[in-house]
Order: C-alpha cells, then structure tokens, then sequence
C-alpha cells in the first residue's frame, strides 16, 4: 500500500507506456512544452471535465471529472466520464434509489492508435474504481473525437497484469530519479517533447562525449 505522498499521476501510464523517456522528463524532471496536439486535447477534455455536471438518463447515472485512487496500485487521477447502469448485480451509491455498475470513459481528441496506451490508462482508472467502490467493472469504452465513436474495451486479466506491471515499473524509476535514454522511433517527430528531448542528437552522440569533447577542445 503506497501513502499519500508517493501517488503517481494516472494519466503518466499513457505517458510511461508510449515512451518511458517521455514520462521521465515529464514526471520526473517536471519538463512539458506544448504543441498543436496537446492544446487541442487540453480544449477537448476540458468540455469533459465539469465535475458539476450530474446526468440523469433513464436507468443511466452520468459523473463527470470523478477524482479516482488507488494505494494499492499508488496511482491518483481523474476520470473523464463514468456512467453507472442501474443493474440488479451492481452497487449501492449515496443518494441513489437501485444498484449501479461503474462504466468508465476516457475521452481522446483523434483516432484509435496502433499501441495500447490508451486501454492501458482506461484499466487503471477502472482498478482504481474497483478499489473505491469494493466492486467489480469488467469492461469501459474510449470516446475519439476524430471518429466520434466509442470503442468498448474489456479488462481482461493479461490487461490488468500489464497495468500493474508498468506501474511497478513506474514506481521504481521514480524512486531512483532514472530518467532512460533516447530510444529514436517515428513517433518523436509527433512528441511535443521532441525539442527537449532531441532524439536525433542523442541518436548519433552521448552527451558525455559530447562533454569529453567540449573539454577536450578547451584552451
């Protein structure tokens, strides 16, 4: 079980899982710069994230900007949108008449994606769901703008293992401040850290022997 003080942010096992590079200068060396992609993502889930909006639809409950948790997984966030469907194998919640089944939805700006970064960032908020709420949630959904479609996704076992492995994995180069080295893929040239993180710098010389070199220069 991990205190308050060592929660890391949910929304970095998307970060962790695209690029563990990505997430260290992220989150560890507290380094972001934006881009067209990131602005417009942040415009999109900011019309998700009103957390005063409470939706009434039939047997369907709507919470949106709901803060989730998890000690044991040591992750804290939020989630975009979370329907509870009233169901007579759900849960009880406080000030609601009936049993409910949690049903979380993340929200994503452009079109579903060869990796899995996004079911892997979905998981999470669902375990920190089963957590909270002492409940089981076998399956969530991904809401792209681009396609304006959902696409279901079921928390299999293999999926909640690889969750929480990364996340082990998270913690422990947290701990040890290791941010890795550049690992140049096709994907750099659409990272808004492209610029901090200069992959195609790194790719052809260490930045030691870069040092070595300056030094060697010196008068």
């Amino acid at each position: 079980m991990y205190g308050e003080d060592d929660l890391l942010r949910l929304s970095g096992l998307q970060h962790f899982a695209f690029c563990r590079r990505q997430w260290a200068l992220i989150h560890i060396e507290n380094q972001w710069r934006d881009n067209l992609r990131t602005v417009d993502g942040d415009l999109f889930h900011s019309r998700v994230h009103d957390s005063t909006q409470r939706e009434r639809r039939g047997n369907t409950l709507i919470l949106r900007g709901l803060p989730v948790v998890s000690h044991r997984l040591g992750i804290s966030g939020q989630c975009d949108v979370v329907e509870f469907h009233m169901d007579a194998n759900g849960i009880a919640l406080n000030g609601e008449e009936g049993l409910w089944i949690p049903f979380p939805i993340e929200y994503k700006r452009g079109a579903p994606k060869p990796h899995h970064a996004d079911e892997l960032q979905l998981c999470a908020q669902a375990l920190c769901l089963e957590e909270m709420l002492c409940c089981s949630i076998e399956a969530g959904a991904l809401y792209y703008g681009e396609t304006r479609r959902r696409t279901n996704v079921e928390f299999s076992p293999a999926l909640r293992a690889q969750v929480q492995a990364l996340l082990e994995e998270m913690h422990q180069m947290h701990a040890r401040g290791y941010t890795p080295r550049v690992k140049p893929t096709k994907s750099c040239n659409a990272c808004s850290l492209k610029e901090l993180c200069l992959p195609a710098l790194q790719r052809k010389r260490s930045a030691a022997g870069y040092l070595r070199r300056a030094m060697e220069e010196e008068p």
